[in-house]
Parts: C-alpha cells; structure tokens; sequence
C-alpha cells in the first residue's frame, strides 16, 4: 500500500490554525458579498433578459477558473519554496485590487479583466490547506482540514447575508465593501501569520511540477490520489450549479430578491459551518474518512434532484440539509489523499486539488448556464429551468462510482488489517 513518510508537524504559536482560518475567513465573506448582486449588475451591463444574462456570468466564472487553473499549482509550488505565508498575502492583497477595479467597472469587458485577476490571485486556499498540513498531526489532519472549510461555511454566512442588504444601495456597493475586507484581511496576515514552512523542509521550484499538467502528472505516482482527485472533479464539477446558477435560478423561478438570495447563501453557510463542527468531528472519526465522504456524496445527489424538482422558494431552505453530511466531501477527501503524500510535496497536491477545482470552473459556469438558459427561455420547446440541477445530480453519482472504485482496494486492505489484529489480540 502507498504511502507517505510521516512528518513530525512543525513547532509553531498555538493559534496558528485559528490565524490561517481567518484569514480564510475575510477571504471568503469577501467573495460572498458579491454573489446575490451579480444577476442584477449582468442585466444592467447587458441590458439583456435573466436567461441570457446567465450565460455572461458563466463565461465570467469560465475567465476566473481559467486564470486559477494556470496559476493555482504556480502558487502551491512557490509556497514549497519560499513558504506559505508570502504567497498567502501576495493572493490575499491581489484580490483586494480586483475588487476595486470591478467596483468601478463601466463595461462589460473590465468584469471580464477583474475576474481575470481574481483567478490569477484567488487561489490563496491552495498554500492555506498545504499550511494546515504542515501544523498538523496525520490523526488531526482531518479535523484541522474541516475547520479550515468551517472557515469558508461562516463567510458564506456573512458574507452574502451583508452583500443582499448593501445591494440594496446598488450592485456595485458590495464590491467596495469586499476591497475593504481583504485589505484588513491582508494587514491581519501581516502582522500576526507566523511561517509553517521552514528552510530545511523546502524543495527547489521546478516549472514542470509548476504548470496544471505537470502537478497531474506528479499524482500518476500515487493510483489512489489520483482516483481521488477524479472523484472530486466530478464532485467539483456538479458543486458549480451552486455559485453559477443558483441566483439566476431562485430569482426566475421563485422571484427572489437579492436580500432573499443573500439570505439563502448564508443559510448554506450555516449548514456547511454546521457540518464542520459536528460531522467532522463527531461523526467522522467513528464512520471513518472514506464512508462519510461515499455518505456525503449521496447526500449531495439527493439535494441536487430536489433542488430541480422544487415548486416553492421553501423547497430549496429546505433541501439545504441534504448539505450538512455533503459539506464533508471536500476536507474528508482531502485528509484521505494528503495521508499518502510526503510532506514536502504538500503544496503541490493542494495546487493539483485547486487546479482540478479550477478546470470544473472552467466546464461547469459555461456548461450549467447554458443548460438553466436553454431550458427556462420563454420560447424553450421543452420548459425545464431545474436542468442545470439534474446535471449535477448525475456528475455527483459517477463522482461516488469513482470514489468507490478507487477505495476499494485500500479499504479491503484496512478490513485485512483489523482482522489480523483481532486474530492477534485473540
């Protein structure tokens, strides 16, 4: 069986962790603010219909994901270098700037250069998760990963909560206010986020492990990571009907407003912030890392279908619970493919995880506003706006045949392991 060589974690100040889950934090409460205004600054640019104007914020979420997708591994291989916390505040302070510059936009093509420098530097979770691995033990791994993702579950919860209000001042107030956070964001990281890297665990950058193809291509080393990392993209891929379709959706099919979708947005935060407190760490320990994850994927899939088939704004509050055992997909997948990696290659697995993340992003906004497009125009011969819906259930099922294929052989071995350990102790 493959595995990596375990690492003592490095000695560093004991909230650490609560520092880069922080950081995360502003980070992510930056970017909620600005998800419920989006549909409202599209038809003002565009002056075009929702249905259409839905295909615009798809080929935005397609520049964002394609810029990550190039430079998430970069990032996550500068960190194995020069260390975490440079390239946490370089991401952290380039955002700030796109904020800015999309809060100003007068056309539709300065989003498009915004979006493109966000993708460049929003990446910052990359070098973040390689840090949590760096402090933590293998059997807190997991844990620590789900209070990192804890992080992004509250900032969904504030962060579009307070853009659905400031949208009410206008579609642009929200991005101003999103600058302002991931400046203090920035100074925070400044002063008080010590080094998780030091030199003597650093590897020389090489540009061929840098590019998206080349960090793939390092997993071909270890078949489990990389039957995992396939089951997350397709997870990944279907995840993208939530922030590129979501708004567009409620607000067509059930007239909500932007105050309505930024209070359905931090509805999902609570349930994700929820799951990280009480499934990460109640409930996976005792089911183990690869039956709650197959769990959560099931959960996912039944929410997706209901999502599409749902007749009243409720449905959906509703159906958010399917996402309190879904919420686990991500960091119970991620602790089961950071356990095989050596330590100084932590970084470059996090730039593979963001960059199949950014290729979902990249396939997923166009893909899944063209289906919510095509199928919710008025002159549609088949009327059907849940499609976008439907498709992600399907990906969520062949991202559980994947993960269970792929698992299986190393969950037969754990099972012969426990067994011959109970022979022993008999």
């Amino acid at each position: 069986m493959e595995t990596s060589t375990p690492a003592t974690p490095v000695p560093i100040r004991k909230h650490a962790l609560a520092f880069i889950a922080v950081t995360l934090l502003l980070d992510t409460i930056g970017f909620g603010l600005i998800m419920p205004v989006y549909p409202r600054l599209l038809v003002e640019l565009t002056g075009e219909s929702l249905s259409r104007a839905a295909i615009y914020g798809g080929w935005l979420g397609f520049v964002f994901a394609a810029m990550q997708f190039v430079f998430a591994p970069i990032l996550g291989n500068l960190s194995d270098r020069y260390g975490r916390r440079r390239v946490i505040l370089f991401a952290v302070g380039a955002l700030g700037i796109d904020y800015i510059i999309t809060g100003f936009a007068p056309t539709l093509a300065w989003l498009f250069v915004g979006r493109a420098i966000a993708g460049a530097a929003g990446a910052s979770f990359t070098p973040a998760f390689a840090y949590v691995a760096d402090i933590s033990p293998p059997e807190k791994r997991s844990q620590n990963f789900g209070v990192v993702s804890a992080a992004f579950g509250i900032g969904f919860i504030i962060g579009p909560a307070i853009g659905g209000l400031l949208g009410t001042l206008g579609p642009r107030a929200p991005f101003f206010a999103a600058a302002a956070l991931s400046l203090i964001n920035f100074s925070y990281g400044f002063f008080v986020l010590p080094e998780s890297l030091p030199p003597e665990r650093r590897r020389a950058f090489e540009w061929r492990r840098a590019n998206p193809l080349g960090t793939l291509g390092q997993m071909k080393k270890h078949p489990v990571v990389l039957g995992l990392l396939s089951a997350l993209f397709l997870w990944s891929l279907g995840n993208q009907v939530m922030p590129s379709t979501w708004a567009f959706y409620t607000k067509l099919r059930f007239g909500w407003s932007e105050a309505m979708i930024g209070a359905s947005f931090a509805a999902v935060g609570v349930v994700m912030a929820s799951s990280q407190a009480i499934v990460m760490r109640l409930v996976v320990p005792r089911l183990g890392e690869r039956r709650a994850a197959m769990i959560g994927i099931v959960s996912g899939t039944i929410g997706y279908f209901g999502f599409g088939l749902a007749t009243a704004g409720w449905m959906m509050f509703a159906l958010l619970a399917t996402w309190f055992f879904a919420a686990i997909v991500m960091p119970t997948t991620n602790s089961l493919m950071s356990h095989r990696i050596k330590p100084d290659a932590q970084g470059e697995l996090q730039g593979a995880v963001a960059s199949l993340f950014a290729l979902s992003a990249i396939i997923g906004p166009p893909f899944l506003t063209h289906l919510f497009s095509r199928f919710s125009a008025p002159d549609s011969s088949m009327y059907l706006p849940g499609a976008a819906f439907f498709a992600a259930g399907i990906l969520a099922l062949g991202s559980l045949l994947v993960f269970w294929l792929s698992t299986r052989v190393t969950a037969a071995e754990a099972g012969a392991a426990d067994s011959k350990s109970g022979l022993s102790a008999a």
